[in-house]
């Protein structure tokens, strides 16, 4: 029997979508550390698995509390107090998570891979002091492996978001949650979900937090833990064009805006790279392509995150709304 979410009129006038960062450090690193070649994520884990590794978050917390498969601690994703959370605040959320809950949340770990590594062991011996170590190790990992993207995925998880939200304005929540995964079906007043059996109301918060997921893979995940409302993370619309690349035609007139070299580097950072690979792409010194870059992020169109020793710089939000005007 598939699982059933009952519905009263106050649960679905608490269904809200939300955009979680916390939601994609997980599953993307899960995806990481399996090594595999993802279809859809094979060009961003060709260049962030080296940088991970080299870092030695494959040995770190995250390795332990993210097995290859099976249940993740819930406090590493807490529910989105808004409709976009920032990495800090979500964490800071994690950082204050209460002594019993983190070790409740282990002992299911424990339970379900055989046994703690000697992390999360710490971890359980002394949640206060050892949850500080994991979000700084999160930290790492987003600057790493998320942030130089985060324009990117974002635009596609707030596209799918637009669309969901005008879906229930044009058709009502039933015809969403039809068409959100082919194992959600909506009936009357339940939301049902094949293949689980443990999601019902007698144990779940109120309402519903709906959240795309660029890296969950082509599965539902599912969070249930009382009072917070149940959380379902689903892959986005438009994923399969996530990583492509984006051609950039109009550069002639913006070049008369920003200048040829500035110009040339915004659109050379379709995937985010040092100043070092950027001068040996364009033929522009080091000295020249660091200058151009210091401007281009003065003016919030690039943005800067450090990669060990060196500093990947990745187009922003603004640079794509900017290059996509000139184009059209």
């Amino acid at each position: 029997m598939p699982a059933e979410l009952t519905f009263s009129a106050s649960d679905l006038a608490q269904m809200r979508f939300a955009v979680s960062p916390m939601w994609e450090v997980g599953p993307s690193f899960r995806l990481l550390s399996s090594g595999s070649a993802h279809p859809v994520h094979r060009r961003w884990a060709e260049q962030v698995r080296p940088r991970t590794a080299a870092a030695g978050l494959d040995r770190g917390w995250l390795a332990e509390l993210i097995p290859p498969s099976g249940y993740v601690p819930d406090f590493l994703n807490p529910a989105p107090a808004g409709p976009a959370p920032t990495l800090s605040e979500e964490l800071a959320v994690v950082a204050a998570t209460p002594d019993d809950r983190v070790r409740r949340d282990l002992d299911r770990l424990a339970h379900e891979q055989g046994r703690l590594g000697p992390r999360s062991r710490n971890l359980y011996v002394d949640p206060r002091a050892c949850l500080a170590r994991v979000t700084e190790e999160i930290e790492v990992y987003w600057e790493l492996g998320l942030a130089p993207y985060w324009a990117r995925i974002r635009a596609v998880l707030d596209a799918d978001v637009f669309h969901r939200a005008r879906q229930v304005a044009e058709h009502g929540a039933g015809h969403l949650f039809n068409d959100l995964h082919p194992s959600v079906s909506w009936d009357d007043s339940a939301l049902r979900l094949a293949r689980r059996r443990s999601l019902s109301r007698e144990t779940a918060g109120a309402g519903l937090l709906l959240i795309p997921s660029a890296f969950t893979g082509p599965g539902l995940f599912t969070r249930l833990t009382p009072p917070d409302p149940p959380q379902l993370a689903y892959p986005p619309r438009g994923l399969g064009s996530l990583w492509e690349p984006r051609p950039v035609t109009g550069t002639h007139a913006l070049a008369a805006v920003l200048g040829r070299s500035r110009t040339l580097l915004l659109t050379e950072l379709d995937t985010p790279a040092s100043t070092t690979e950027l001068a040996r792409r364009t033929g522009l010194s080091p000295a020249g392509v660091s200058q151009c870059l210091t401007a281009l992020r003065d003016a919030g169109l690039v943005s800067a995150h450090r990669a060990g020793r060196s500093v990947l710089y990745a187009r922003t939000a603004a640079a794509e709304t900017l290059l996509a005007a000139a184009g059209s």
